[in-house]
């Protein structure tokens, strides 16, 4: 049987004038608290081997704080045997946290820069929440069940109908009224009990974004998610007795194009929650989560699943880069790779959740970088410069049809460096920010967004928990899905589940087809049009891994790099230079 501990865990912050991580505007920082945060553990112990699955009220996981955490639990709590295969830290995607706890640039210029105080309140909160649920560890019978939510649950919506339709898995396409249906309405959950039936928690996942609040709020709030735990955690302290410490777990599954938001603003050009008020449209959004895991708790007792005995792991970090496809997933095409990390002007100009950069100036800049980069390729073609050619060529390849507005692989933005980029500053606070940046010497050490990614794979008896370091669209986690699905077939997995938001972050993961339409979610899928195969083929390989035993297991993929204290940007020195 198994041995499950969980735990709940406050992890609060607040520091005024800091940014929130999510929208990426400089005028979203804290100015109060709405609602507190918390951490989630969850530890599964069986047959000599343990793992523990976590879920925090922030916006994502990085690679700086998984390290950190990681270092601080061998050398603090060594006896635990934890490491970074067995511990999947996840992040419910609000984005109404504290940013600031990234070691890249990138994700750190609306805090703005590195917040050290924040960074080690996540770190030390969340050791203290897997310590805890260590000291919780009792027996205990796991049982998944499903459930899906009715057609007319205001619950979700895909906010990107045109680019969803281009998936040749949607054979009767899409209509905007009906947006709600082209989401994967189907909640996943795990049910933990005693030996005698009396239940201890339970963990679920479903997608949708945590942005019922949106950047026009100030306060820290843990958004839908929060919501939805507490709603559960109320309800089941209450039914099931004052001796239990409850905790029930919402994360993350494929949200990558779904909203909570459907009701139409015109002036702002946005959707909102079923309330003007954000905190009671997320709360309203909360209250619906809750009431189907409610049901499909209640209802896994006599019709869940049983999972069996046995875990496993693995993780391994991919230079997404430098990815090479094969043909099974390029249509035949030869010699496609993935490209360096870049973000196109379709992100940049933002989403229905929130809007960017100014419409006006993004259908210029649009226009600027087409026309640069063939220039580009035809100067390139002209060049006796066979490698020069080579690489240009390759890269355009990689990210065609993005306008490439930044390249975060080599700190560059329209392709100059920030020092020398001929936009004024007063056009937008983070270009005000940049230049200062890079004239402090900050800005220098590239990449600004991780590359190096962890993919990682949970086994707990027939089911396999995928830690994905990105967001993903409904079809590309459908098909990721089947790939590792038909991978681990053969050591006999029947259910395999996809947690986003873990372990580190890298923008999105649209299907091809997705990506030529340059969506929101296409500007912000880093490595090109060919990232959700490259996630496909790292995540068969390490699912074969799985396959053997565990003495035969190669070690797969690069390590990552970790940036010394003095390289990180953290912060401005004048206070002068940030926009309140």
């Amino acid at each position: 049987m198994y041995q499950i501990g969980s735990s709940k865990v406050k992890i609060t912050i607040y520091k005024e004038h800091v940014g929130m991580l999510g929208y990426g505007r400089h005028f979203h920082y804290m100015r109060g608290v709405e609602t507190e945060q918390y951490a989630r553990a969850f530890v599964f112990e069986n047959g000599g081997k343990k793992c523990v699955f976590v879920v925090v009220d922030y916006c994502f996981t990085t690679i700086y704080l998984k390290n950190g955490i990681i270092e601080k639990l061998k050398s603090e709590y060594p006896h635990f045997g934890y490491c970074d295969a067995n511990v999947m830290i996840t992040g419910q995607h609000t984005h109404s946290t504290a940013g600031g706890y990234t070691q890249h640039l990138i994700y750190n210029m609306t805090t703005p820069g590195f917040q050290w105080d924040v960074y080690e309140h996540y770190r030390d909160g969340i050791i203290e929440a897997i310590v805890a649920a260590e000291k919780n560890l009792k027996a205990a019978k796991i049982t998944l069940h499903k459930g899906e939510f009715d057609k007319d649950a205001e619950i979700a919506f895909n906010r990107s109908i045109a680019a969803y339709n281009q998936n040749p898995e949607v054979k009767d396409k899409a209509v905007h009224k009906a947006r709600h249906l082209a989401v994967d309405r189907v909640m996943k959950l795990l049910r933990f009990d005693h030996p005698d039936g009396q239940p201890i928690g339970s963990l679920n996942w479903f997608g949708v974004h945590t942005t019922s609040v949106s950047n026009r709020c100030d306060k820290v709030c843990y958004d839908n998610k929060g919501y939805a735990a507490e709603f559960m955690e109320a309800w089941m302290q209450e039914a099931y007795g004052q001796d239990e410490k409850w905790s029930a777990g919402f994360a993350q599954d494929a949200t990558g194009d779904i909203s909570p938001n459907f009701v139409w603003m015109s002036k702002l050009r946005e959707y909102r929650g079923k309330h003007k008020d954000d905190y009671e449209s997320a709360a309203y959004n909360g209250r619906l989560q809750f009431a189907k895991a409610k049901e499909i708790f209640e209802e896994a007792a006599e019709k869940g699943t049983a999972i069996k005995e046995g875990i496993d792991y693995i993780l391994a970090y991919y230079d997404m880069t430098n990815f090479e496809i094969s043909e099974e997933f390029t249509g035949g095409l030869p010699n496609q790779r993935t490209g360096d990390a870049c973000m196109g002007m379709s992100f940049l100009v933002g989403t229905t959740d929130g809007q960017g950069t100014p419409k006006a100036i993004g259908t210029f800049a649009s226009a600027y970088l087409k026309s640069s980069r063939e220039i580009e390729i035809l100067t390139a073609r002209l060049s006796r410069n066979k490698q020069k050619q080579l690489d240009v060529l390759n890269f355009h390849n990689a990210q065609r049809p993005k306008a490439v507005a930044m390249n975060l692989s080599k700190g560059m933005i329209a392709g100059s460096k920030p020092e020398k980029l001929p936009i004024p500053s007063f056009i937008d606070p983070l270009v005000k920010y940049m230049k200062h940046v890079m004239k402090k010497g900050k800005g220098v050490r590239t990449p600004w967004v991780e590359e190096r990614m962890p993919l990682q794979i949970f086994i707990l008896g027939q089911l396999a928990i995928i830690g994905i370091p990105a967001e993903i669209t409904t079809i590309a986690a459908q098909r990721l899905r089947n790939t590792i699905l038909e991978s681990l077939k053969g050591r006999g997995i029947s259910e395999v589940i996809l947690s986003p938001y873990a372990n580190g972050y890298a923008g999105y993961i649209t299907t091809p087809e997705e990506y030529k339409t340059q969506s929101y979610e296409a500007g912000h899928t880093l490595f090109g049009r060919w990232t959700l195969p490259a996630y496909q083929i790292g995540f068969r390989e390490l699912a074969n891994e799985l396959l053997k035993d565990p003495t035969d297991r190669r070690y797969l993929g690069v390590a990552p790099v970790i940036f010394e204290k003095d390289e990180i940007w953290d912060g401005f020195e004048d206070p002068k230079i940030r926009v309140y």
